[in-house]
């Protein structure tokens, strides 16, 4: 912001004359002493929540403080994510101390905390923006220390703050009516599938209507072929989406080919997911990509004609469904896991075609009603994230 249009008696300062960044450090994860029985919070990434802190999901003990970078830190002090997900905030509502991806403030001059916070909310998409690095971007305190700051008067400083809180308070209101009719749409979802099937009670093994199978294992071998052909993976497949923006190839021996080739309506089965939630899912082949193949972690259910795909398809992502799921995919080791066999276990109830037809449009027809309003949900919560950066943006340009 150019200085002729601040304010009177507002200034732009560099950041290291305004707060003097510290952080954290890990103590030596193999020490065990450092972890066991510890009592001091120590913060890492995770525990932020753009709001008051005051409780970490890991403690360290008075050994691990002094033999690592670690510092006590006192209530009240701001943090600022470093690595990850950069620029999460959080201000200390306990003593506590840090791991080195976040910084604190360990000195302010001329500013109060609450100021410094929404700030640096200000700030967060610049500093996402001047994020190095690979798989997890990060920043370090010199990027912290390249930021200017506008500083009014502290008296501008509080009443900018009671500005934000007040407007950013009836905004939060507003957006967690929103997510919770997101999740009302969620239970509504789930409610009209199993009651489509609650009537429909001849269950019928999955195999009198689709033929299971599995796919192509992946091995170090394969580079070796020379016939390479695109193929689907896990990560491909969702429940009744499939994500195709990256596609691998994979090379196969011309006798694979026919057993693992894709055909319009085959179901698609995860086979394994580290999440209990999304083992399973299931979605349905929509001849999108030519002779395409399929993983072995993905199990394919061919229909044999009496029983339609989607209809099949939205029995399984019911509750009826899913309990079945999870009850053959479970381990006495308390972990799941699917096979061709466990699919093979799965039942499914069946009624002729014509009311299979029926169940399938009435569900795709609440579906998209449910679409349309989650639709204008997202929509709504987009405009509602845009006005909370402009509230921001109109404070500290002394435009509230």
């Amino acid at each position: 912001m150019n200085p002729n249009h601040l304010p009177q008696g507002w200034k732009i300062k560099k950041m290291p004359d305004v707060v003097k960044w510290g952080s954290g450090g890990t103590p030596k994860a193999t020490v065990r002493e450092y972890y066991e029985n510890g009592t001091i919070p120590w913060l890492i990434i995770g525990d932020l929540n753009d709001g008051i802190i005051t409780e970490s999901a890991s403690k360290i003990t008075r050994a691990g403080l002094d033999n690592s970078s670690a510092k006590i830190i006192p209530a009240g002090t701001l943090l600022v994510a470093m690595y990850g997900s950069i620029g999460k905030l959080g201000i200390t509502g306990i003593e506590c101390c840090t791991n080195q991806a976040i910084a604190y403030a360990k000195e302010l001059h001329g500013v109060t905390t609450q100021y410094m916070y929404y700030y640096m909310m200000l700030m967060k998409s610049k500093l996402i923006s001047m994020g190095k690095g690979g798989t997890q971007k990060n920043i370090s305190q010199t990027v912290l220390n390249s930021l200017d700051v506008i500083v009014p008067p502290i008296p501008e400083q509080e009443r900018i703050v009671s500005q934000i809180e007040e407007r950013l308070s009836q905004l939060d209101s507003a957006v967690e009516t929103l997510k919770k009719t997101k999740q009302q749409l969620e239970v509504y979802r789930q409610a009209v599938l199993s009651d489509s099937f609650a009537l429909v009670d001849d269950l019928q093994p999955i195999t009198y209507h689709f033929e299971i199978s599995g796919g192509l294992t992946k091995n170090s071998n394969r580079k070796k072929y020379s016939l390479k052909m695109p193929y689907l993976r896990v990560a491909n497949v969702y429940y009744n989406f499939l994500d195709l923006s990256e596609i691998k190839t994979i090379g196969v021996t011309e006798n694979e080919i026919s057993q693992t080739l894709l055909k319009n309506d085959d179901l698609l089965f995860v086979e394994g997911n580290g999440s209990k939630s999304q083992i399973g899912r299931v979605a349905i082949w929509n001849g999108s990509i030519d002779n395409i193949l399929h993983q072995n972690h993905i199990i394919k259910g061919r229909p044999k004609g009496t029983m339609q795909s989607k209809y099949a398809l939205y029995y399984l992502m019911s509750n009826y469904g899913r309990e079945q799921i999870l009850k053959v995919a479970s381990s006495t080791s308390g972990l799941y896991t699917l096979s061709t066999n466990k699919i093979r276990n799965l039942r499914i109830p069946f009624c002729n075609l014509k009311m299979q037809k029926s169940i399938v449009e009435t569900v795709e027809m609440k579906m998209s009603e449910c679409l349309s309003v989650e639709s204008t949900i997202n929509q709504s919560l987009q405009q509602a994230e845009a006005l909370r950066q402009s509230i921001l943006k109109q404070a500290f340009e002394g435009m509230l």
